[in-house]
């Protein structure tokens, strides 16, 4: 999702955007909801999520990521698309639990760049 895609959906779906910040200062953001991919109906999904590089290392993404799976919490099935190449992204939905399910598309980001679909499922 570009940055003017995601402000885009973010000030459409207000209620489904949560926003980190310091003071004033905004420092991250996610957007979660239903799925948008037909072959998993009944899952939820974090669309974007965002963090500050200054900020790295202070749990921003995790409290996000934490709030964003509290509001999801209908859901058994929680994914992610991932830009394929950005390892710092992927380490962090590792540790989260995220796993590949195989599933990759083409996306245009100004250029084709390939994404990935990572899939977390609940423990009962």
């Amino acid at each position: 999702m570009t940055v003017e895609a995601t402000t885009a959906r973010a000030r459409r779906f207000p209620e489904n955007t949560l926003v980190a910040k310091d003071g004033e200062k905004v420092v991250g953001f996610a957007i979660y909801g239903p799925s948008r991919d037909e072959d998993l109906p009944n899952a939820g999904e974090v669309e974007a999520i965002y963090v500050l590089k200054e900020y790295y290392g202070r749990k921003v993404g995790y409290r996000l990521m934490n709030e964003a799976f509290s509001k999801l919490s209908e859901y058994d099935t929680i994914f992610v698309w991932v830009l394929e190449k950005n390892e710092r992204a992927i380490r962090f939905y590792h540790r989260y639990g995220f796993e590949f399910d195989g599933h990759k598309k083409e996306w245009t980001l100004g250029t084709p760049v390939s994404i990935v679909r990572m899939v977390k499922t609940r423990e009962e």
